[in-house]
């Protein structure tokens, strides 16, 4: 139901965004989140953004140098990387937790129903 795209090979320091849109029956109604899992390593919350782009959560590793953002009338969530470094190379995906308009930013993956395919980043030393 949601699309990942924007992954990519970049050289440490570089920068990439990735997009996740969705069809806006189910959009609208998302708090949306990335995640990212490295090879033989759990996957892991990165960041996330209310239903109303009002509020944001990021990990700490990512604090400063990620930034998450959404266009309602695109029905597009953006996760711009910034200041890449190897240990950022990862799938990357997003995913949709239908949530109330007031209702947290979940960390782990339980609460979100709908999630997009990964999208490889690769960061090069």
């Amino acid at each position: 139901q949601l699309q990942a795209s924007g992954g990519g090979l970049v050289q440490a320091g570089g920068s990439l965004r990735l997009s996740c849109a969705g069809p806006g029956r189910i959009f609208s109604r998302c708090n949306v989140a990335w995640f990212r899992q490295a090879p033989e390593k759990e996957r892991e919350f990165v960041s996330g953004i209310s239903r109303n782009g009002g509020r944001t959560h990021y990990v700490d590793s990512v604090k400063g140098r990620f930034t998450i953002s959404r266009d309602s009338a695109k029905n597009t969530v953006y996760l711009q990387m910034n200041s890449l470094k190897p240990e950022d190379t990862a799938d990357y995906y997003c995913a949709c937790d239908s949530a109330i308009l007031t209702a947290p930013i979940v960390t782990s993956q339980t609460p979100y129903e709908y999630w997009g395919q990964g999208t490889l980043v690769t960061v090069s030393s």
